[in-house]
């Protein structure tokens, strides 16, 4: 009796969803290295909707954040995509939760719980469809401190790279030629593949000069295109990618340290510094327009005032508004570019016009002169081929 009832119990199925722990502060080093399967263990006040779009399209089982994913500040987009996805979310277990998890240990997530086995180890916030909506109408209140906050934030960046933003001083020198031709820019930002996808006949066509921001540069190779320029830091760009880019931007720190530069050293590839406190999809523009390039389309930049906000976006910089002020017309949405470049004429119109020239061409034979003779020898070849294919069958 005894040893039925341990084997009943070892076999018993706990209640929630189970999967192996990554754990990391650092989120961009995480999303390196989930997979399908994975709970995800972060600290990320506001969870934004980059991060949100990587978990969830890298099929993890659930995510524990260990500060609160909608403080209230803005209406940030993260919680409502992972929920949306099906994905548990458990807020705010504290920042102890990140010592207590170990890496690559199996956990379990039920009703705000974290647990190893049967122990208990962390305790939440289960974050549902209705608890985040509630969370995101009184965040909307927060809008205008952070507007407010954002225009001060503007304006210092601007003194303090006023030269940058109004004559391009510090712009490195390219050897791959922009000038009077189209450049597209892709940063990893929300749908940023599909909307690559959408582009291949305006690519195939004009044959812009592609600039890859970040993993934006891997998704150029992954579909098949060489990334002409590559900008942002090494350490999140395949080698592959790095091989392959022709030339190859690392922002930098303004007194001259370059995160990555290890790693193209490493490579055996070269590149090109460039200092600023700009993020990196703003410093891509900006090489594109200090270059001279007659058209700028952008592939998975922020299109809306709350992705503008959104802390995990190039929105959070202040840097983005004066860069997209001083391109101005010359800056075009990928979705935009996509659907004007739609053809205009479906094939039903065209096979029509086709057919009514050839009703117009028949009539003018048959009322000819030689109109007969043609009928004739059109209907001595049908007979021909009825009598043949009657001769076949039998």
């Amino acid at each position: 009796m005894k040893l039925s009832g341990l084997l009943s119990k070892s076999t018993e199925t706990l209640p929630g969803v189970a999967g192996v722990a990554r754990v990391d502060r650092r989120t961009g080093e995480l999303l390196r290295r989930v997979g399908p399967g994975d709970i995800v263990v972060l600290d990320q006040l506001d969870l934004d909707r980059a991060t949100a779009s990587a978990l969830a399209g890298a099929g993890v089982a659930g995510v524990v954040n260990a500060s609160v994913s909608i403080s209230g500040r803005f209406p940030n987009l993260g919680p409502e995509i992972l929920v949306g996805a099906g994905i548990p979310l458990i807020d705010d277990v504290g920042s102890e939760a990140l010592r207590r998890i170990k890496d690559g240990s199996k956990i379990r997530l039920h009703e705000g719980g974290v647990y190893q086995g049967d122990k208990e180890i962390a305790r939440g916030l289960v974050q549902t469809t209705d608890t985040v909506a509630d969370q995101m109408i009184e965040a909307k209140a927060g809008m205008t401190a952070q507007l407010e906050a954002f225009s001060a934030n503007t304006m210092e960046f601007l003194r303090a790279e006023r030269t940058l933003i109004l004559d391009g001083a510090g712009v490195p020198a390219l050897h791959v030629p922009i000038k009077d031709r189209p450049v597209l820019v892709i940063a990893p930002g929300n749908e940023h593949a599909q909307d690559l996808k959408r582009l291949k006949k305006y690519l195939a066509e004009h044959r812009p000069v592609l600039i890859g921001v970040d993993a934006g540069a891997d998704t150029l190779r992954e579909q098949g295109y060489r990334p002409d320029v590559v900008v942002g830091d090494p350490n999140g760009i395949e080698d592959d990618t790095l091989k392959r880019a022709g030339e190859i931007v690392i922002p930098a720190q303004l007194d001259g340290h370059a995160p990555g530069i290890d790693r193209i050293q490493d490579l055996g590839v070269g590149a090109v510094t460039f200092p600023s406190t700009g993020n990196p999809e703003d410093l891509a523009l900006l090489l594109a327009d200090t270059h001279e390039a007659a058209l700028v389309v952008t592939v998975g930049f922020q299109a809306t005032l709350q992705e503008f906000l959104d802390r995990g976006r190039s929105g959070s910089n202040p840097s983005t508004f004066l860069t997209r002020l001083r391109l101005g017309t010359k800056l075009v949405d990928a979705k935009a570019v996509a659907m004007l470049h739609r053809s205009r004429r479906s094939l039903a119109p065209l096979m029509l016009l086709v057919l009514a020239a050839l009703i117009v061409i028949a009539a003018a034979v048959l009322v000819s002169d030689i109109g007969g003779v043609y009928l004739d020898w059109l209907v001595q070849q049908w007979h021909a081929l009825t009598t043949w294919l009657k001769g076949a069958v039998t």
